[in-house]
């Protein structure tokens, strides 16, 4: 205790009460959970998206000898995914959701294997609908294409397009990123996380701008209603992408505890036993549970 305990004890201890209140601990482990998950989710969202824009711009200087993305447009996603993301990830405040979960090991690493299978997941998702719009989205709207020599030096719908595609998805992962533990439910809390959605919604409003009037400042042309609507629905599907991970995964774990193993568990009659516990897989990968038995000696004297 700070207020109540003596000196002794305070130097003893590990933990301090400044205020000889037990729920300070409660409020200390809350908080202190919530900046790591917010750590977490800002490495889940900037990942990502240095994966797509670099592999993006790779991709299309081996191919086309010219990248889609010009240095003012990287800037902007740059600015996009750090600065923005990081605001709005960051402040969103604690909720109960993180009392419920085991805590983290000291040695366990922050970008969990969840975390790591939602980036390669997410960014083979994202390359695959700009590598088709960049080498065919031409003829699927019927534009000019920005591949042409020609047309080098002059925006063009075509990579107009494969910016605004590509900082729409980072947008709306932003929304998958708030959840880092499986949870089916994104938007779970979004009420409250007033920053967040002040962050998306200006981060929308200027993507829009930059792109119907940014012109040769940020090398874009205006995009017809049509072409949004599909950016939008590339978008959505950053959601929905990850709900069928989620659900991918929980039939995955289902059906590996209900098909593959089968718990036995074997009997025992020591009163005074030490339990340690094991597990052994057979040659038919059936899972079975024992317990070592050790008999003690214990010795008991009256009062």
């Amino acid at each position: 205790m700070g207020v109540a305990g003596t000196d002794f004890a305070k130097e003893a201890s590990d933990i301090i009460l400044m205020d000889d209140n037990f729920s300070s601990i409660v409020k200390a482990v809350v908080w202190g959970r919530n900046v790591y998950d917010s750590i977490a989710k800002f490495l889940q969202f900037q990942l990502t998206v240095n994966v797509v824009a670099v592999s993006l711009a790779f991709l299309g200087a081996c191919a086309i000898a010219d990248t889609p993305l010009k240095a003012v447009q990287m800037m902007w996603v740059n600015l996009l995914q750090d600065a923005l993301a990081s605001l709005s990830l960051a402040t969103e405040l604690p909720t109960e959701e993180v009392l419920r979960r085991k805590p983290y090991s000291r040695h366990q690493s922050i970008v969990s294997s969840t975390m790591l299978s939602n980036i390669l997941l997410h960014s083979t998702y994202q390359l695959a609908v700009l590598l088709y719009f960049l080498f065919a989205g031409d003829r699927f709207f019927d534009i000019d294409s920005g591949r042409d020599f020609d047309m080098r030096g002059i925006p063009t719908q075509h990579f107009t397009f494969i910016f605004n595609v590509l900082a729409v998805m980072t947008l709306f992962n932003e929304f998958n990123c708030r959840k880092l533990n499986g949870a089916l439910n994104v938007f779970s809390g979004i009420r409250t996380s007033r920053i967040f959605l002040a962050i998306w919604i200006s981060s929308f409003f200027l993507q829009i701008i930059i792109v119907q009037f940014g012109g040769y400042a940020f090398f874009t042309k205006a995009l017809s209603l049509e072409q949004w609507l599909w950016c939008l629905l590339f978008g959505v599907g950053e959601l929905v992408f990850a709900q069928l991970l989620v659900l991918t995964r929980l039939v995955f774990a289902y059906w590996r505890r209900q098909g593959c193993f089968k718990e036995v568990s074997i009997p025992h009659s020591h009163d005074n036993a030490v339990f340690q516990d094991s597990s052994i897989e057979d040659e038919h990968h059936t899972r079975i549970s024992y317990v070592n038995l050790s008999d003690q000696n214990v010795n008991s004297t009256d009062a």
